[in-house]
């Protein structure tokens, strides 16, 4: 970092990336700063710099190796920042910490007392997390798979028995227990993580109840698609129609046919009666094309339901027709390390593992994990000419795909 830079950050003041500290504070405050900057998307602490920007400078001779040491003794895990000394206003000094973007062992907890806390960046203020933002930290760093928790109080009665033996005889092509050896099925289901034992008994995991559950809303609220078709291009009272999908992920299936609907044909289903065609003449003969191409929105519709951050409760998937664009928005940021170029280019890092892999089997998302790129981004090329729009936004992912070209 330059002189100019620096100015510039200072005279921006303190914000979600930014933490201004004298070089005299106790070493337990900066852990804190520290680990919330890495815990949200990294940043800088500009040591030397009071809370109104004004610059004093540094005063430690032995700054680096101070802060370092905080780093490895206060911070856990240990955390190693790239620091350096920055000449501000004057001849005085900044010490410039820069917590990487991307650091991979989330959460960050910082020594206070005797605890170990896990802090959270809200605007330019620090505070404890709460349970719900931890968890979704270790989720981020793929430490905890959320998919494979088990679900207080339900069992084995909340799936539907008939809908797994659809899936391991005519999904998997394996055998599978007759409808009533209760045991032999929790054996089975745990030893595809559908369910897991804990304190001797079967319970079923949250993959499993979203996958197979009679009535998945019954102990995870955030599980369905909210519909709505617009008749305009803004959100109105007056919508042409309003529909709350709920069920099961997955249908039934008899060969290639399918006899029970789940969740992903609702989805599409709303959107096929909600959007139109268009009809050309092609060498005289009558052609309709599609608004959208059902391939992009089935493939849309699976990635919202097999990437979404289900930590985030009361808040269902979004679904919302147009008149000009249909748009699909998941809760939660984007997984890991991911960013909206790296899915672009095909990157293969899922959050919720076992629904991938059994939608996976299902044929419901492709082996390469390309459909983003391959399905969503070249089918749209191809329909209409126009790429969609992939955008992030701070407890959210968007996917808005344009029903025609704008005019240039």
């Amino acid at each position: 970092m330059n002189r100019a830079e620096l100015l510039e950050i200072i005279r921006n003041d303190e914000s979600s990336g930014v933490e201004f500290k004298r070089d005299d504070v106790h070493p337990q405050s900066l852990a804190k700063e520290i680990a919330s900057l890495a815990n949200l998307e990294g940043g800088y602490i500009l040591l030397g710099i009071e809370d109104d920007g004004t610059v004093t400078g540094l005063t430690r001779s032995n700054i680096e190796e101070w802060v370092m040491n905080i780093c490895s003794d206060n911070i856990y895990p240990p955390i190693i920042p790239y620091f350096e000394v920055v000449l501000g206003e004057g001849d005085k000094k900044v010490g410039v910490i820069t917590i990487p973007e991307d650091s991979p062992d989330k959460p960050y907890k910082a020594r206070q007392g005797s605890r170990w806390v896990t802090f959270v960046r809200l605007g330019s203020r620090t505070r404890e997390a709460t349970r719900e933002e931890e968890q979704r930290l270790y989720q981020t760093s793929g430490v905890l798979r959320y998919d494979i928790k088990p679900v207080p109080g339900s069992s084995l009665k909340d799936l539907d028995i008939n809908r797994l033996i659809n899936y391991f005889r005519n999904i998997r092509g394996q055998d599978c227990p007759k409808q009533e050896e209760t045991e032999r099925w929790e054996t089975l289901l745990i030893n595809t993580e559908i369910m897991l034992e804990s304190r001797g008994k079967a319970i079923p995991t949250v993959g499993g109840i979203l996958l197979f559950g009679k009535n998945p809303n019954r102990y995870l609220p955030q599980a369905g698609i909210s519909a709505v078709a617009y008749p305009g291009m803004k959100k109105d009272y007056e919508a042409v129609e309003r529909e709350t999908i709920r069920g099961p992920i997955v249908a039934k299936f008899i060969g290639e046919d399918i006899v029970d609907t789940g969740l992903v044909e609702r989805a599409i289903g709303f959107a096929r009666r909600n959007t139109g065609s268009k009809s050309y003449l092609v060498k005289g003969r009558r052609i309709d094309k599609p608004d959208y191409p059902e391939e992009v929105i089935r493939e849309t519709i699976v990635n919202a339901i097999a990437h979404r951050d289900y930590t985030i409760s009361g808040t269902d998937i979004e679904l919302s027709i147009y008149s000009d664009r249909l748009e699909v928005i998941s809760p939660g940021r984007l997984p890991n390390t991911v960013t909206v170029e790296r899915m672009k280019a095909g990157c293969r890092v899922t959050r919720n593992e076992l629904m991938k892999e059994v939608l996976r089997d299902y044929h419901y998302v492709e082996a390469t994990g390309l459909g983003v790129p391959r399905k969503i981004i070249a089918g749209m090329l191809k329909h209409n000419g126009t790429e969609p729009d992939l955008i992030e936004e701070e407890y959210s992912f968007m996917v808005r795909l344009l029903r025609e070209k704008p005019e240039e």
